[in-house]
């Protein structure tokens, strides 16, 4: 930990104050480097060379806008807020600079500062993937890695938008995603969903574990893989299966809109959508967090708690 300068807002910028940020499996590959079977060279050359190019790392926060900028006028000093700032990075700290555009929305009033910081990442990955997967109510769905950050959040937006959900987990996790509304569960220690013969309209990869040339049989004519986790190999297949089956295989980095934060902080205050919590940590024990994260082990979200004057 260091001090830093409190940054200043430009004139369409808000200062947030910081109650709460995350660790999530992004920071930790930023951190180290550990990335998906082919990135190794391609990320060195975005994220560093030989450290992180950004070096306070965090895409999540919430907080209280402490002021803003000249032109700002969609929030005011006071407002209680989350936002996403993603390739940007810059959360784990006690204050951090948005623009007033970006990914960011009034917090819902059912939920805590810890709560609000975890809505972001899995809830804008997930509404992406299932935006380009052109996703319709009463699809078949299979989340594979449902009890992590995005298989949390995957879970209960294709049960929001009217799928019938199959979350893909351990067995110490198997009551967890029942829990988030899953019709169905699959412990993948006991049952190969490869091998039941049912079949899907969308299979969501969040694990890395689920590629097409093991996912294809399970597919439905017309069925689609979003791959949120995969390597170089699953990229470059892409055209291939487009062009020799009525499949679709989509990836790529999910974007996070401002609409996308204000369409969860609603389902959040309807009750349709909660972040899930794996465990807290004061802002001075981040470094264990990180590790806690890189185990691979965690259940939804891992949250920092912020107190100023540490």
């Amino acid at each position: 930990m260091r001090e830093l300068d409190k940054p200043t807002p430009k004139n369409n910028e808000v200062l947030i104050k910081a109650h709460a940020t995350t660790v999530t499996s992004g920071d930790g590959r930023v951190r180290s480097l550990n990335v998906p079977v082919g990135f190794g060279l391609i990320s060195r050359l975005v994220l560093g060379v030989s450290r992180p190019r950004q070096p306070v790392l965090g895409t999540e926060i919430a907080g209280e806008i402490e002021s803003v900028g000249k032109d700002v006028s969609r929030f005011e000093v006071g407002d209680k807020v989350f936002a996403l700032s993603d390739s940007g990075m810059g959360c784990h700290a006690e204050y951090k600079c948005m623009p007033e555009d970006g990914a960011m929305a009034l917090k819902p009033s059912n939920l805590t500062y810890d709560e609000a910081a975890a809505l972001s990442f899995g809830g804008t990955t997930a509404l992406d993937f299932f935006r380009r997967g052109k996703l319709r109510s009463g699809e078949k769905v299979l989340v594979n890695g449902a009890s992590g950050a995005v298989g949390t959040a995957a879970v209960q937006l294709a049960r929001h938008f009217g799928a019938d959900v199959t979350g893909l987990c351990s067995t110490a996790n198997v009551e967890l995603v029942r829990s988030l509304g899953a019709d169905h569960v699959i412990d993948y220690t006991r049952d190969d969903f490869t091998q039941n013969g049912e079949t899907y309209d969308v299979i969501v990869d969040t694990a890395g574990t689920a590629p097409y040339s093991r996912s294809k049989a399970s597919l439905k004519e017309g069925g689609r893989l979003l791959v949120v986790l995969g390597g170089l190999p699953d990229m470059l297949q892409i055209p291939w299966v487009s062009l020799t089956s009525s499949k679709k295989v989509i990836a790529g980095p999910a974007a996070g809109r401002a609409e996308d934060l204000r369409l969860l902080a609603g389902l959040a205050e309807a009750g349709e959508f909660r972040p899930v919590i794996d465990r807290r940590y004061p802002f001075e024990q981040i470094a264990e967090a990180h590790r806690y994260v890189d185990a691979g082990r965690k259940k939804g979200n891992v949250v920092i708690t912020l107190k100023h004057g540490l």
